[in-house]
C-alpha cells in the first residue's frame, strides 16, 4: 500500500510543478506526444499518477485481493481521470476570442452629446466601443444641444459618425 500511495502523493506533487512552472517542465514531453495534442501534458500525466495511486491504495486496503488487482482497479481510474483532464483543458484552452471591435461596430449604439452639434458642422459625442468611453466627432441633421442622447446612422470615418437624436 505504501508504494500506492507514494505513487497518488507524486501524482499531486507533479500537478502542483506543472501549476506553479506554467508550462516550463511541458517542453520536456513535447517530443514524445507525436500529434496527441496535449494527451502526454503533465496535468494528465500527474491526474492518471494519483488516480492510480489512491485508486490502488483503497482497493488494496479494502478488499482482501492482492496487488494485481488493486494495480488493474488504479490504471482504469488514471486512465478516466486523465481522459478527464485532457477533454477539461481543451475545453478551457479553446480560442474562442471575440473578434476586435470596429468604428463600423458603432452603427445603431447610442451615446451622448458632450459638444453641441451645430446645424453645419462637427461636434462631439461619447460613446461606447468594446466598453471603453471613446469620444468622437459628429454630425447631425440638425443642430443638438449638449447632453442629447443619440444614435449612431453611420460611420464616416475612423474618428467620426453621423447621428440623430433619440425619440422617447
Amino acid at each position: 500500500m505504501t508504494w500506492f500511495l507514494g505513487l497518488g502523493i507524486g501524482g499531486l506533487v507533479l500537478l502542483v510543478l506543472s501549476l506553479v512552472f506554467d508550462g516550463v517542465l511541458e517542453g520536456v514531453l513535447d517530443g514524445l506526444g507525436g500529434g496527441l495534442d496535449g494527451f502526454l501534458s503533465l496535468p494528465v500525466i500527474a491526474g492518471f499518477v494519483s488516480a492510480l495511486g489512491f485508486t490502488g491504495a483503497i482497493v488494496l486496503g479494502t478488499t482482501g485481493t492482492g496487488a494485481g488487482v488493486a494495480t488493474g482497479a488504479g490504471m482504469a481510474a488514471g486512465v478516466v481521470v486523465a481522459w478527464l483532464t485532457w477533454m477539461f483543458s481543451r475545453a478551457l484552452m479553446r480560442d474562442g476570442a471575440v473578434p476586435a471591435p470596429r468604428g463600423d461596430d458603432l452603427t445603431g449604439t447610442s451615446g451622448s452629446v458632450v459638444t453641441a452639434i451645430p446645424g453645419d458642422g462637427y461636434g462631439e459625442v461619447l460613446l461606447y466601443l468594446g466598453g471603453q468611453p471613446v469620444k468622437y466627432a459628429a454630425k447631425a441633421s440638425g443642430p443638438l444641444p449638449r447632453g442629447v442622447e443619440v444614435w449612431v446612422e453611420s460611420v464616416l470615418s475612423p474618428t467620426s459618425v453621423v447621428v440623430r437624436p433619440v425619440e422617447r
